[in-house]
């Protein structure tokens, strides 16, 4: 029987709902004093938002991203209380994809909970900020290959931000430049192109104000050595250096997020099962994408970690 060697993979922006968390509040003493740990440290009521939104406050790109990290660390310090993630072993790595690498921090041993949630905070405000000072966009392309795409980001001042799974890619950059590159991608051959709803050109250099104030964050946010090697975006290379792991989360504002390359990279290194922890089933959809031979578990509910099984 072959080993079974482990990942857990939290979700990005765009996989808030309301409602989440509400269950694992009620049900597992580990998430809901998590919540009340987060609401305490914003000075705001960020579970309630979770719990009875408004949707439109929730998708804000500042509430969002503390939401979704809290929401990830919440069920998986539920899976760990309810004795179910026993039934694998410890990870091998942690890997989030873009703010999903906040929740990493937490679930890698870098960071306690509550400070990745913090930080979260401050990383959504500001990309808000910066999306304020620059407007742009973001579109999802699909069926066109990388090396198409980059030609046509050349020409148009665009960027490629996400490089998901083998034919889903993300550009990102000015509104009119992204409006320019995805009429050309739809011309050269793409299946489909799909505008994001988003107000700025994420991991792009329009992001670059936002990194400088992360830095400035991050320069005086211990963190610890990680107890679980986290798999970078920009890289997809295993950190656990506290200063390496910092000089990523700034460069994955301005910089591509390499997750095909990071799952290839798991798989070649033994990983043959994924945990996707946090609100969706996205992250999962892209693994099946990459590679149908590995096991992928979904754990974002109550239900889920009740119905765990190996």
């Amino acid at each position: 029987m072959t080993e079974i060697k482990t990942a857990y993979v939290f979700p990005g922006q765009g996989a808030q709902f309301v409602g989440m968390g509400r269950d694992l509040y009620s049900e597992f003493h580990s998430a809901r004093e998590l919540f009340d740990l987060a609401d305490k440290a914003l000075g705001f009521s960020l579970s309630k938002l979770c719990f009875e939104g408004p949707e439109e406050d929730l998708r804000d790109t500042r509430n969002s991203q503390s939401a979704i990290v809290c929401h990830s660390l919440c069920a998986l310090a539920a899976f760990i209380e309810s004795g179910k993630s026993k039934l694998l072993p410890e990870p091998s790595f942690v890997a989030g994809h873009s703010l999903g690498e906040y929740s990493a921090l937490g679930a890698g041993g870098i960071l306690p909970y509550p400070q990745a949630i913090l930080l979260a905070r401050k990383r959504g405000e500001l990309m808000a900020e910066a999306a304020v000072k620059t407007p742009g966009a973001m579109a999802a392309v699909l069926g066109l290959s990388e090396e198409i795409l980059a030609d046509i980001c050349l020409k148009t001042g665009c960027y490629i931000a996400n490089y998901n799974s083998p034919g889903q890619l993300v550009i990102s950059g000015l509104k009119e430049a992204v409006e320019k590159a995805s009429a050309q991608a739809a011309e050269s051959g793409a299946m489909k192109v799909v505008p994001l709803q988003v107000s700025g050109g994420f991991h792009t250099p329009l992001m670059s104000p936002a990194s400088a104030g992360l830095k400035t964050v991050l320069d005086s946010t211990g963190f610890d050595t990680a107890r679980i090697p986290l798999v970078a975006n920009t890289s997809a290379s295993p950190l656990t250096n506290p200063q390496d792991i910092k000089s990523e989360l700034v460069s994955q504002l301005t910089g591509g997020v390499q997750w095909q390359k990071s799952i290839e990279n798991m798989i070649a290194a033994g990983v043959n099962t994924f945990v996707e922890i946090g609100p969706g089933k996205v992250l999962a959809g892209l693994i099946k994408r990459i590679n149908r031979s590995v096991n992928i578990y979904n754990i974002n509910d109550a239900a889920s970690i009740q119905n765990f099984s190996v």
